[in-house]
């Protein structure tokens, strides 16, 4: 065998060997800290005083004319039960999605530029503050380690896994690429964007909803 043969050999046993890590170690590292991250959010608020008042009229329809006492608890529960359960991996994607689905709803009302002359403040920098240019940008943090877990699930180091074994469901999971997958994508990622920036939400519904019809014709 050829050098060249043996480390092709070498990095195929090595890459294989970090796939079945990356099924176990990167879900589990995102739940814990995002879980930490919500639960810490959470019990802030519960121990807290009700700040929404002050910015409702801040919050996307419909939050804006939701009482503030409702909306105070749907965010804090939300935010205690959701952590709790990404560090468990029990119905990870539900919870993952519902709490970027809040994160984009406290970016509209907080943490999103509300003059024009401020839009120029999201290209200026990743800093991680309550005040200057980039407070956006936490909660944008949030979401990109979010989304593995909804697309990707809790790993094998959960509930989830779990239970679906027990269940006797198919593992590993075939992925499917096709028309549905990215009407399903698109529906995941636009939904959340209703509540930032409607017009882009919009169109992503609208596209895939066009898939979605696609992939229905195609199969008949």
């Amino acid at each position: 065998m050829s050098a060249i043969a043996r480390l092709v050999t070498l990095w195929d046993a090595l890459t294989a060997r970090l796939q079945a890590a990356a099924e176990v170690v990167p879900p589990a590292v995102l739940r814990l800290i995002m879980g930490w991250e919500f639960w810490e959010s959470g019990l802030e608020k519960l121990r807290g005083d009700n700040w929404f008042a002050d910015i409702q009229q801040k919050f996307p329809w419909p939050f804006d004319i939701v009482p503030v006492g409702l909306s105070w608890g749907i965010a804090t529960w939300f935010e205690i039960i959701g952590g709790v359960m990404l560090w468990l991996g029990l119905g990870t994607r539900f919870f993952a999605f519902s709490l970027m689905f809040l994160t984009f709803v406290a970016t509209a009302a907080v943490h999103w530029p509300d003059m024009w002359t401020m839009w120029s403040d999201l290209l200026a920098g990743y800093s991680i503050s309550n005040s200057g240019h980039g407070n956006f940008k936490l909660p944008l943090l949030f979401v990109v380690m979010l989304l593995p877990l909804i697309f990707g699930g809790a790993g094998k180091l959960s509930l989830d896994h779990l239970i679906a074994r027990l269940a006797g469901a198919q593992r590993p999971i075939v992925a499917v690429g096709d028309f549905w997958s990215a009407s399903i994508a698109l529906a995941v990622i636009g939904l959340p964007f209703l509540m930032l920036i409607p017009l882009l939400g919009v169109v992503l519904l609208g596209a895939s909803a066009a898939l979605a019809v696609a992939a229905r014709m195609l199969r008949a």
